[in-house]
């Protein structure tokens, strides 16, 4: 259900934005302060199936991001048979490109109109701030560094975190203040109650 409102209340200024478009449902005072949007209590489809459905998505990702890779590394290595050794050396600047690749992948996929990666589409998942914002940019690239950063110094075992808490947050999810939605029940959340 989509509602706006306002209250005020000794001074202080209250706005309420419900689910809405912009899957937004944040309490704001006049001093900017924000209550979570998603409450897995009120809203527990939002987070039914999230945490099977991520690591789908992370698969239907790594191949997304692997044909161009190993095209990439293709092309170098006949480009040094044919230039007789010389167009190896462009094997170098492989692992770099791939880095950027990923980075570029993950923050205009997240940071994008869907706010989610090709994966996260299949899978009807959507990444928000957790006020309710859609992803951005800077926001998509640092999602994947921390996720990354978490599973090579924590081990991969760091994703068990998301089965302890209700809204499904992964420890970068936490560190950077997002959460990971299912999307296919926005818009009957969005729509109003129909009475006949």
């Amino acid at each position: 259900m989509s509602r706006c409102g306002n209250a005020q209340s000794g001074g202080l200024t209250m706005s309420y934005s419900g689910l809405g478009n912009s899957g937004a449902g944040a309490w704001r005072n006049g001093g900017g302060m924000q209550q979570h949007a998603f409450d897995p209590a009120a809203q527990p489809e939002l987070f039914r199936g999230v945490a099977t459905r991520r690591v789908f998505a992370f698969l239907i990702d790594l191949v997304v991001l692997s044909i161009p890779v190993v095209l990439g590394y293709l092309f170098i290595a006949v480009f040094g048979l044919i230039t007789l050794g010389l167009g190896w050396a462009l094997f170098w600047l492989a692992w770099p490109a791939t880095v950027i690749w990923a980075l570029v992948y993950y923050g205009a996929s997240l940071g994008g109109p869907y706010s989610a990666t090709m994966g996260m589409r299949v899978m009807d998942l959507e990444l928000r701030t957790w006020y309710g914002a859609p992803g951005y940019f800077v926001l998509g690239a640092m999602h994947a560094v921390l996720f990354w950063i978490s599973v090579s110094f924590l081990s991969p075992l760091v994703v068990l975190v998301g089965l302890f808490n209700g809204r499904r947050r992964l420890l970068h999810d936490i560190v950077l203040g997002t959460v990971v939605i299912n999307s296919s029940v926005r818009p009957q959340m969005a729509e109003p109650a129909r009475t006949f």
